[in-house]
């Protein structure tokens, strides 16, 4: 109970600043925030296949887009709430995932890194191809729907009335921290000794009786949730989608997150989902010329992977180590 504490106490005041820290800022900036909290909850995902389970994707954006694609089209082409089509973007990215992890068990490594790799690649036109469900090049347009809440009306939640951008703030941000908690959940378990046993060795793992086909497809299937989710907030935030909402850059960027963040812990994907959103905007700041953005974009990465080989998490994990001495 004593090693608990410390994450709940951290964790009950992420929860306190979280709820407070509109407050404190103007709109737009909580409308960037909501979008960390997207990212927050695709680097889990993510993170319980890559970093957990030890299996390379760079198809993410990919189930981002499935997710997005699923809420837009329950939205505007049937009328369903923005909030409903949360769960429901999550079952359907979740059996996407579990099925593209069958075939995905005869590859690893850099194999299954191409393979989901191609997912990302060939997204962009199979949305294009089927013009009459997706909206083709065009995409599916959110904004002033009545099924987007609080995009034409402020929202009025326990006697606050809360503006689009407030709104997508807390919507973001209860689904990151409840996806979290989830996460926390699944992996403290037998599950996640089975899918860590998996990545450290599936020889060790399946000679101590772990199903291999068991646990991989299971990972699929629980990363492509996650990425469903945050693909359906993102459809909601953005109140748009077309192919280019997702590109394939996503998914390495996403990537980029979780190594960030520290592969195979949870402690610090708030930091790599604040990377991915904020350091472009950074690099951008720095620089304008055209084409400088990447390449400090670039550098400050390359320092960032120097100074904490093993991302946020390692250095998180120092700290603590040197408060016990």
């Amino acid at each position: 109970m004593r090693r608990l504490a410390l994450p709940l106490v951290a964790f009950a005041a992420l929860i306190v600043v979280v709820m407070v820290f509109p407050a404190f800022v103007s709109d737009f900036r909580a409308q960037q925030f909501a979008y960390v909290a997207i990212y927050l909850v695709a680097l889990i995902g993510l993170n319980v296949l890559t970093g957990y389970t030890g299996q390379i994707s760079l198809g993410h954006g990919a189930f981002m887009a499935i997710g997005g694609y699923t809420t837009a089209i329950l939205m505007a082409d049937h009328g369903v709430k923005d909030i409903w089509t949360i769960p429901l973007a999550a079952l359907v990215t979740g059996a996407a995932g579990f099925l593209f992890g069958i075939p995905a068990l005869r590859l690893s490594g850099l194999y299954l890194a191409l393979a989901t790799f191609a997912i990302a690649v060939a997204m962009p036109a199979v949305l294009k191809r089927f013009e009459g469900f997706t909206g083709g090049g065009s995409g599916i347009n959110l904004f002033g729907t009545p099924e987007l809440t609080a995009s034409l009306t402020p929202q009025s939640v326990l006697g606050f009335e809360l503006s689009f951008n407030n709104w997508l703030y807390y919507l973001c941000w209860t689904v990151a921290l409840v996806s979290y908690v989830a996460a926390w959940l699944l992996l403290r378990g037998r599950t996640g000794r089975a899918l860590r046993a998996v990545r450290d060795s599936e020889t060790a793992a399946q000679s101590s009786g772990v199903s291999l086909a068991r646990y991989k497809t299971l990972a699929f299937a629980v990363s492509a949730a996650y990425a469903g989710v945050a693909g359906s907030l993102f459809a909601i935030a953005t109140t748009f989608v077309n192919p280019d909402t997702f590109p394939i850059a996503l998914s390495i960027t996403l990537l980029v997150g979780v190594v960030v963040a520290g592969l195979g812990s949870l402690v610090g994907l708030i930091a790599g989902a604040v990377f991915v959103q904020f350091l472009p905007l950074w690099a951008q700041e720095i620089s304008r010329s055209p084409g400088a953005p990447a390449v400090v974009y670039g550098v400050i990465l390359i320092l960032t992977m120097f100074v904490l080989p093993m991302g946020a998490a390692g250095l998180v994990g120092r700290m603590l180590a040197k408060l016990r001495r």
